[in-house]
């Protein structure tokens, strides 16, 4: 049973900040439910607006389609009434709509639309592949427009006014002139959000692109610090977001940057670093160094953003 409509989902999410919690695997790799119930529980007692489970900071690719319905059930019954949790559907098209279908089964408030598996996607085919999903579930749809999934403003449109439950666009590329065509298309009838890697970088320039919230990896290891900051970027206080910027979340960059994929892993690096534990990433994913897990366990120390609870 869930709480929101369609439109009271998309205001409550609008204005406050989002996040994706890391999935935990133990040590074969396989899900570990007790620990991720932990997780998301402590996550969600928070002031945080929303809880996307099995997206992409949950690893939600490497998921089977029995796991992704597990990782959203556990997170629904362990988050409180007050932040929705949403599920993903990912993969192509088939399984895309099997995750919709046990997401929906398992009490999730929305789901968060993946790129397709693999293959270079027609306007037409995404279309059609969004379609599929809106049309086999009642649950809220948001698209995630990045990879092999780039959305046209008109194609956008086409699935605004084809289904009531199509109610957002989140945006990982960045391109400010697409973002333009895409607001200016369709204005408020839907809500847009950030998904850019690490996305308070982009934080405060895309607030002024219509985009009031974002997706924050790190509220996963340092939430009173990515509350803060989100704050700050909702007062657009210039001064605050730069500090912030320069005390903690550029060099947590740097030391993303020192291998691929390591958006994912720093994140399970740094729950590792406050101690806590959800695991490693599976493959083709690698964790972090013990030097790199060094480097960020002095980082959060240093800036002063080693969660209290």
């Amino acid at each position: 049973m869930t709480n929101f409509t369609p439109a009271e989902l998309a205001a409550h999410l609008k204005d406050g900040l989002l996040s994706f919690p890391a999935t935990a695997f133990d040590d074969e790799l396989e899900f570990d439910e007790e620990a991720y119930r932990e997780h998301v529980a402590w996550q969600a007692s928070y002031d945080v607006g929303g809880l996307f489970a099995a997206g992409g900071t949950g690893e939600g690719f490497s998921l089977t389609v029995e796991e992704n319905a597990r990782v959203v059930r556990a997170a629904v019954e362990a988050s409180r009434d007050e932040v929705p949790v949403l599920g993903s559907a990912g993969g192509w098209t088939k399984n895309a709509v099997a995750n919709a279908q046990a997401a929906e089964e398992a009490g999730a408030e929305g789901l968060l639309v993946l790129p397709p598996y693999l293959t270079e996607c027609t306007q037409e085919g995404l279309v059609a592949h969004v379609s599929a999903i809106a049309e086999a579930t009642k649950l809220p749809l948001i698209v995630y427009n990045r990879a092999n999934a780039v959305y046209s403003a008109e194609t956008v449109g086409t699935l605004a006014d084809r289904h009531e439950n199509f109610i957002g666009f989140k945006d990982a590329n960045g391109d400010i002139e697409h973002l333009a065509k895409v607001t200016a298309r369709n204005g408020d009838r839907l809500f847009y959000l950030g998904g850019l890697p690490t996305a308070e970088t982009y934080a405060l320039p895309l607030l002024q692109m219509g985009m009031s919230t974002y997706s924050s990896a790190m509220f996963n290891f340092v939430p009173e610090f990515a509350l803060e900051f989100y704050a700050d970027v909702r007062r657009q206080d210039r001064a605050a977001v730069t500090e912030k910027l320069t005390r903690f979340v550029l060099p947590y960059l740097d030391i993303r940057d020192r291998g691929q994929g390591f958006g994912v892993s720093i994140v399970k690096a740094g729950i590792r670093a406050i101690g806590r534990s959800v695991g490693s990433v599976r493959p083709p994913l690698k964790n972090l160094s013990e030097q790199d897990l060094a480097d960020l366990t002095a980082l959060i120390d240093a800036a002063g953003v080693r969660p209290r609870a």
